[in-house]
């Protein structure tokens, strides 16, 4: 039953995620880029729960998004599924509790997230590809996510325990937390 209600409490922060995106951010924006929550929300599902959660919401967010915005279907929800993906193999390879190593966690899974979706839609959609103007979006990207997962991991890294307390058994590292 307490899987049941993290799950619903996982879809709620969706919501709360998508507004944020969608309202705040707009309007604060760095060279007119904003952040993507989403790559930082999937990755820290993944990193906190198992692989099938963190994969199950990837593909689940993915295609909301691609339904609501996307020029594609399925290019995010191919691209958050890796993520998902990527959280569970860090957590198996990497400590959560290093701010560097979460920080070239989420570093990496936005370049990842960019770069895949940018490839796929210049094939599926057939546009020329501006590399210049690309790197510099993503890197802007990059440096907005590092900051905002580095204020927010306090509050992400005990919420985080208490998932992780639930969906993975005998887990001597939080189990005291």
């Amino acid at each position: 039953m307490k899987k049941v209600w993290i799950v619903i409490g996982l879809i709620l922060v969706f919501f709360l995620i998508y507004f944020l995106q969608v309202d705040l951010f707009n309007n604060f924006t760095i060279a007119g880029v904003k952040p993507n929550l989403f790559v930082i929300y999937v990755l820290f599902i993944g990193l906190f729960s198992n692989q099938i959660l963190g994969i199950s919401i990837g593909v689940f967010i993915g295609l909301i998004l691609d339904f609501l915005y996307g020029k594609t279907i399925g290019t995010t929800a191919i691209m958050l599924c890796v993520i998902g993906y990527m959280g569970s193999y860090f957590d198996k390879n990497f400590s959560k509790e290093n701010k560097l190593t979460i920080i070239f966690m989420v570093a990496g899974a936005t370049l990842i997230f960019e770069l895949g979706s940018y490839f796929m839609n210049s094939i599926i959609l057939d546009f020329e590809r501006e590399y210049l103007y690309f790197i510099k979006i993503v890197l802007i990207e990059i440096l907005y996510n590092v900051l905002l997962s580095i204020i927010l991991y306090p509050l992400i890294q005990k919420v985080g325990y208490v998932i992780d307390r639930s969906f993975k058994k005998n887990n001597i590292l939080t189990r005291y937390f």
